[in-house]
């Protein structure tokens, strides 16, 4: 389908490009990329032939047609336009939304390769059980959409879900109302649309803890029966789905505490986790290393963020990963301690700008039966090997 093109990616190394770039490789392109770090996302590409480039400044070989992530500047064209392609190129199922998108499109592209559909799937993080975040089969296209810089918008698949709506992305949208609206048009250009919120949970046996997660199974079985797979046989299969990377991800155990990570990074999703985590081990005390992700987002929602955190027995926050954005004046992990202080007075909560600071703090105060969750976007999750460690 994409024979005799010559594809160069600008951020190859990301969860995203990277499986971009395996299945247009998969669909006959020459494909090759650059990134700025080695990332764990390089071992697959490499693995398929793939040309990489990692060096401090973006680069491009000549004659190559350049598509650009979001990440980045440097001319070519958006990410947006390359899965917009991708997209229209399959029959697609696109899940979007502010919260689930990435377990509800892992949900859906595993239930259809084990019920031997032959799925091809872009999901924007390791699933164990799908093997890479791409895959490569001849069925439907399962794709996860974003909306943080409007990609959704260029992306009309045969089934749209939306998990659902909330204003997430700060220095993209200045209005709950412009999120929906960009939803709106999302949704105008598929066939057929599931909209998660007007769903109630799913009941059924599942192998992932949490409301949330049976919010996202009715959107994902949802959206299989959109496609033809019966009720029956999509709620047997789902039920032994065991998550993505990063999501309630169970680490490991040392001196009788539970380590867990998850990516969660706004206040829903934070809330969200903790009472997955509660349920998951609903005996022991609950300690949490929490980071927070871009300037923008912790300056909007703090408040929110300290609230949610307010549920944990005691929480340690490090200083903001930036991600994409410059540093902000006034703006730093201690608004969120400081929210938390608020909304749960004489909590166990301390200011450790870096991971490893909050390590040390919530490692003094484990005890045997206790969970230790690693909460945030950034680079958090390296703090759980730490953890460990220090818990043996």
């Amino acid at each position: 389908m994409l024979e005799g093109r010559r594809l160069w990616l600008i951020g190859i190394g990301g969860a995203g490009m990277s499986a971009y770039g395996l299945l247009a490789h998969a669909w006959g392109a020459e494909v090759g990329g650059w990134d700025r770090h080695e990332t764990p996302y390089l071992d697959a590409v490499r693995a398929t032939g793939l040309e990489v480039r990692v060096s401090p400044e973006p680069e491009a070989p000549e004659e190559r047609e350049v598509f650009v992530s979001s990440a980045y500047r440097f001319p070519g064209r958006t990410r947006a336009e390359l899965l917009a392609e991708l997209v229209s190129l399959r029959r697609s199922i696109v899940v979007a939304g502010a919260h689930g998108k990435t377990t509800t499109a892992a949900m859906i592209a595993f239930v259809l390769r084990e019920l031997g559909l032959d799925p091809a799937w872009l999901v924007g993080a390791e699933v164990p059980q799908l093997g890479t975040n791409a895959g490569v089969g001849d069925g439907w296209l399962v794709v996860e959409g974003d909306e943080s810089d409007r990609t959704i918008e260029s992306l009309r698949p045969e089934i749209a879900v939306i998990t659902n709506v909330d204003l997430d992305h700060h220095a993209t949208f200045a209005s709950l109302g412009e999120v929906e609206a960009v939803f709106d048009r999302f949704a105008e250009q598929a066939q057929l649309v599931v909209r998660g919120a007007e769903l109630e949970p799913y009941r059924g046996p599942l192998a992932v803890p949490g409301e949330h997660n049976r919010r996202n199974a009715a959107a994902a079985l949802a959206a299989l029966e959109a496609a033809g797979v019966a009720r029956a046989d999509a709620e047997r299969a789902v039920a032994s789905f065991r998550g993505a990377g990063r999501r309630l991800e169970l680490r490991g155990e040392a001196g009788g505490v539970a380590v867990y990570d998850d990516y969660a990074h706004n206040p829903a999703k934070v809330a969200a986790v903790l009472a997955a985590a509660r349920e998951a081990r609903p005996d022991g005390r609950l300690l949490v290393l929490f980071q927070p992700h871009l300037f923008s987002r912790t300056r909007h929602s703090a408040h929110e963020l300290g609230a949610a955190l307010a549920a944990a027995d005691a929480v340690a926050v490090t200083d903001v990963y930036p991600a994409r954005e410059q540093p902000v004046d006034g703006v730093s992990g201690k608004l969120v301690v400081e929210a938390l202080a608020e909304a749960r007075p004489g909590a166990a909560v301390a200011w450790t700008p870096r991971p490893e600071d909050g390590v040390r703090f919530l490692a003094e105060r484990a005890r045997p039966g206790d969970v230790v969750l690693t909460v945030g976007a950034g680079d958090v999750d390296r703090a759980a090997p730490l953890l460990l460690e220090a818990l043996a």
